[in-house]
C-alpha cells in the first residue's frame, strides 16, 4: 500500500522501481472498429447499371436551338456545340415537399410522397404517383395516381395508368393521350385512345378519337383536321400572335357534338 502522491515506488519481491499509480504495459485501449458493409445486391446491380451506361449513347435535344447531339449514357450535363447552352442530364425523384424549376433531358419521378409545386419542370420523361401543383412538361408522362391534379400537364405522349383515377382542374395538352385507367378533364389533343376498362370524362377536342370495346367517354366531342404545332404544346414557349389554340378548333369544327 502507498501514498497518493508517491511518484514511484519499489517492489517488495523483486526489489523493481515503478510507478504505482501508472496503467501497466499490458493493458492496451481495445477501440471497435468498424468493418466495411459487405456489398449488397443493390450495389452491384448499381455497378452493372453504370457499366451499361458507360457502354451506351443516347441522342438529346437542345433546350434552345433544338439542335441534337449524341452523348454517353453515363453523362450527367453536356454543352450544345451549336449554342453552347448548359443541358442537364440527371434524372430525378421527389419524395417530398418540391418548389425548384428543373429543366433536364433526364427523368423525373414524382414518388407518392411527393408534393411537386414548381412553376416549371421540363424533362424527357416523368412518372406521376404523387401531387402535382406545378407546371410539367415532358415527352412522354405517365399516370399513376389517384386524386386531384391542380397542376399543367403538357406532353407529346401521355398515358393514364390502369390504376390512376385522377381529376385534372387545368386544360391538358398532349399530341397522344392513352386512358386505360380513369381521366376526368378537357384535354386537347391530336389523338385520343380509350382502352378496355378506361373510363374518360370531360371536354375533348382532337383529330381522331378511338374508344375500345369495354370502354367509356362521356362528355362534349369536337373533331377536325387540327395541326398543334410544338409551340402550342409546351406553355414556356410563346405562342403565335396570330392565332390561339383554342381559335383554331373553333376554325375546324363550329359545332360540338355531345358524345356518350
Amino acid at each position: 500500500m502507498e501514498y497518493a502522491a508517491a511518484k514511484s515506488s519499489m517492489c517488495r519481491q523483486c526489489g523493481r522501481s515503478f510507478t504505482p499509480f501508472a496503467p501497466k504495459p499490458i493493458l492496451k485501449l481495445r477501440t471497435t472498429e468498424e468493418a466495411p458493409a459487405p456489398e449488397t445486391s443493390s450495389s452491384i446491380f448499381g455497378k452493372l447499371e453504370d457499366f451499361w451506361k458507360r457502354q451506351t449513347s443516347s441522342v438529346v435535344e437542345c433546350f434552345e436551338c433544338k439542335r441534337k447531339q449524341q452523348v454517353s449514357g453515363a453523362a450527367t450535363s453536356t454543352i450544345c456545340p451549336s449554342c453552347s447552352t448548359h443541358i442537364d442530364l440527371r434524372d430525378y425523384k421527389i419524395t417530398s415537399g418540391f418548389s425548384r424549376s428543373i429543366r433536364t433531358r433526364g427523368n423525373v419521378h414524382l414518388s407518392g410522397k411527393g408534393d411537386l409545386a414548381s412553376s416549371s419542370v421540363e424533362c424527357q420523361s416523368a412518372l406521376i404517383e404523387g401531387r402535382l401543383r406545378g407546371n410539367l412538361h415532358s415527352d412522354t408522362a405517365t399516370i399513376n395516381y389517384s386524386g386531384k391534379i391542380p397542376g399543367r400537364i403538357s406532353a407529346r405522349h401521355i398515358i393514364v395508368d390502369r390504376k390512376a383515377d385522377v381529376h385534372c382542374f387545368r386544360r391538358v395538352h398532349a399530341e397522344h393521350i392513352e386512358i386505360k385507367g380513369r381521366m376526368s378533364g378537357e384535354i386537347i389533343a391530336q389523338s385520343v385512345t380509350v382502352h378496355r376498362k378506361g373510363s374518360l370524362e370531360g371536354d375533348v377536342t382532337a383529330r381522331a378519337i378511338s374508344v375500345e370495346k369495354g370502354g367509356m367517354f362521356s362528355g362534349q366531342l369536337a373533331i377536325g383536321q387540327i395541326g398543334l404545332a410544338q409551340g402550342e404544346l409546351l406553355a414556356e414557349q410563346k405562342p403565335t400572335p396570330s392565332r390561339s389554340i383554342e381559335s383554331s378548333f373553333q376554325d375546324a369544327v363550329a359545332r360540338p357534338l355531345p358524345a356518350t
